[in-house]
């Protein structure tokens, strides 16, 4: 595989030093094995004498994210079902989704362009807001989750859950909460984790529901198939819902409206070195590693 265009994203206000450190590796990198660079516009000022990229032009082989989960998250959509892989570098906090640490900027790309690389194609949801006539007026595809949850601070909603195609409901149950996150095996390292719902495996087929702060112990995070869709309904029609996709763009839902999940028909390639594997970065962001000490 090989990467003659590459155009990199980033936040160019957030650890500016950083991002044009890491901006220069990538530039040098990328020269040295005779591919060209372009960044989105808001990076032009760190980089003299690039060009400004279109992140959704259909010259790019490869994407490249400079920041954290977020960043990669924006990238992500803008090359939603086109099948360009992308490379996050880690320069924010946790970081599940990048692969490169930001101080190993320049060997991991130049691994990368070297063919030293595995790609994971990662699934996605598809989220539409309907209405009760079953018009589609909102439509969100996401990498990691999408949550339904109040408009307001704080607010306690009434929902209820359903499970199937929509000629064939069956009702899973309904509870008081504050909302639910419907995530990927990729997202169950993002909200839905600190919401307590559990880690999946990203080849796994299915996605996850996940109350948040439900007024009961007796609802639980729920792991269904993908090949199914989830509904969601308010039971108070008094309180407008809010749909938020991968914890960015969004739209309100209305009182009588429906959300409908179901798994997205592409995948996101993202690029990892291969020692990077799933379990070595739990492993290494939850602390995992930790063993006793010798004579413990």
């Amino acid at each position: 595989m090989r990467f003659r265009r590459i155009a990199v994203v980033g936040r160019a206000g957030a650890g500016g030093d950083r991002i044009r450190a890491a901006l220069d590796e990538v530039v040098a990198v990328a020269s040295g094995f005779g591919s060209s660079v372009a960044v989105e516009a808001s990076l032009v000022p760190l980089v003299p004498g690039v060009d400004a990229a279109d992140v959704r032009s259909d010259e790019i082989d490869l994407l490249v994210s400079l920041g954290g989960d977020g960043t990669l998250l924006r990238a992500a959509r803008s090359v939603f079902g086109r099948g360009v892989p992308v490379l996050g570098i880690n320069l924010g906090g946790l970081g599940f989704l990048t692969s490169v640490s930001g101080t190993g900027v320049g060997a991991a790309l130049g691994r990368v362009l070297d063919g030293q690389l595995a790609i994971e194609e990662r699934r996605t949801l598809e989220a539409e807001v309907r209405t009760p006539a079953g018009e589609v007026r909102g439509r969100f595809r996401v990498l990691n989750d999408v949550v339904v949850h109040g408009a307001g601070a704080a607010q306690v909603l009434r929902l209820d859950l359903w499970v199937g195609p929509q000629d064939d409901l069956q009702e899973i149950g309904s509870y008081s909460g504050d909302g639910v996150i419907l995530a990927t095996p990729t997202g169950s390292t993002a909200y839905s984790l600190s919401a307590g719902g559990p880690i999946v495996v990203p080849e796994m087929h299915c996605f996850l529901v996940t109350p948040i702060l439900p007024h009961t112990l007796a609802v639980r995070p729920l792991v269904v198939p993908g090949r199914e869709e989830i509904t969601v309904t308010a039971l108070d029609r008094r309180e407008p819902l809010f749909l938020t996709a991968d914890g960015r763009e969004g739209g309100p839902v209305g009182h009588s409206d429906r959300v409908v999940v179901r798994m997205g028909a592409f995948r996101v390639p993202l690029v990892r070195l291969p020692e990077h594997s799933f379990f070595a970065t739990l492993r290494q962001k939850l602390n995992w590693a930790v063993r006793p000490l010798d004579g413990s």
